[in-house]
């Protein structure tokens, strides 16, 4: 260990300030709350909530979280926003103190910085317009503290989401023509990297944060959960496959061979991040390959007792893991500065007929690996139900002993 961080030491890599470390992983924290919250309330959230009425108390409760989580992840995202302008400026140019950088007047001046020559477009004018969307975005859903607009969730949240996600797509506009196809590509991975990202831990980290309500919801609550689970999973393998893809094409376009993983102080880096994907991704594969069965099995068998066990209690506790690896991801993301390629001196990557077409090969097998992952689990689901159907008892058909306390000991 000590030799591989000596060698990223002297590769030419430089370690990235503190303002920059937290600037960027607030930042990124910020887009997780806004994209992550908006997208998962509109594919998981809201949908299984309808299916409840108006007048049901858990879905009222919920309701009202998710309205309150929402409201303060505008607040984060408005925060974590100006530290990230301000980031930028500090990093403009010359450069200069992130403390001188926070000042408006400051910001200002960079953003109607006139463009260069060769640009379309001012750099500041970009970040402007993407301060613009934001400070919208912010402000939609920092009105869900106010009890009438709680009263238009939906609405809000569905106009916040598109807005969320322009936040991030804007400032990707570039402000010179893209030199060749590598360039465009490297643009649209970037995004699909960071809204994926994004939708996957943000949405784990709302659900999380509506669990622990547990305690104000009813007997059945298990039941609406279990359609909140199934559905999530769902957004969550799409998201899965996206960052996957994704960080495949950026991992070859900055990293020219294995040993630069550990050899760089970038490939480091990225090694950490990789891991704490795997973790990721492993703890995802034992949610829908050991939890979602079981669930299923218990909504079948109508036992609620069984469901809000496994629902609202072990579920949980695997996703509050999952969000807990997805911080350390984030904040492991201001160290991925540069390039492994560039500090080993190796050549830069480019594209060819035949790396696109393995590309499209390697994606094609991702999403069958993922689509057979999701038919594995409900074939387990099925399985068993048969398996403990025939002439058992409903304490041994979903859950036996400790499994089947009173409701009471769950919350």
């Amino acid at each position: 260990m000590n030799s591989a961080l000596l060698a990223a030491k002297t590769a030419g890599y430089t370690m990235p300030q503190l303002w920059r470390v937290l600037s960027k992983s607030g930042y990124f924290i910020g887009l997780s709350g806004a994209i992550g919250a908006t997208v998962t309330y509109a594919t998981t959230v809201a949908p299984a909530l309808r299916t409840r009425g108006s007048e049901d108390g858990d879905a009222a409760v919920l309701r009202r979280r998710s309205a309150h989580y929402l409201a303060w992840a505008g607040m984060v995202l408005l925060v974590t926003g100006y530290l990230q302008l301000a980031a930028r400026l500090a990093r403009a140019g010359k450069g200069m103190p992130f403390t001188d950088a926070l000042a408006p007047g400051r910001i200002w001046h960079f953003l109607r910085t006139p463009a260069t020559k060769g640009a379309w477009i001012a750099q500041g004018t970009v970040y402007l317009v993407q301060n613009v969307v934001l400070v919208l975005t912010a402000a939609l859903l920092v009105a869900l503290f106010l009890p009438a607009a709680r009263r238009r969730l939906d609405a809000l949240a569905l106009t916040a989401l598109p807005l969320s996600l322009a936040t991030t797509l804007v400032s990707a506009v570039p402000v010179t023509t893209p030199k060749n196809r590598d360039a465009v590509l490297d643009l649209v991975f970037d995004q699909v990297h960071i809204v994926s990202g994004t939708v996957w831990l943000g949405g784990l980290a709302l659900l999380v944060a509506l669990a622990a309500a547990r305690g104000r919801l009813g007997d059945t609550a298990g039941q609406l959960w279990a359609d909140m689970w199934r559905r999530f999973s769902l957004v969550a393998m799409v998201c899965v496959g996206a960052v996957l893809v994704s960080g495949l094409w950026m991992s070859w376009r900055h990293v020219g061979a294995i040993s630069q993983l550990w050899t760089t102080g970038y490939g480091l880096a990225l090694l950490v991040k990789i891991l704490l994907v795997l973790g990721l991704i492993t703890a995802g594969a034992g949610n829908q390959l050991w939890l979602m069965p079981r669930i299923a099995r218990a909504r079948r068998a109508d036992d609620t007792t069984s469901l809000l066990r496994l629902t609202l209690r072990h579920f949980p506790k695997v996703v509050w893991g999952e969000v807990v690896l997805g911080l350390a991801v984030l904040a492991v993301m201001p160290f991925l500065s540069g390039s492994a390629r560039g500090e080993a001196g190796s050549p830069q990557a480019a594209s060819s007929a035949d790396v696109l077409a393995a590309g499209a090969v390697l994606a094609i097998a991702l999403a069958a690996s993922l689509y057979a992952t999701a038919k594995a689990s409900e074939a387990l689901a099925r399985r068993q139900a048969a398996v403990a159907a025939p002439g058992v008892g409903r304490e041994h058909a979903v859950g036996t002993g400790s499994d089947r306390g009173p409701v009471a000991r769950i919350r």
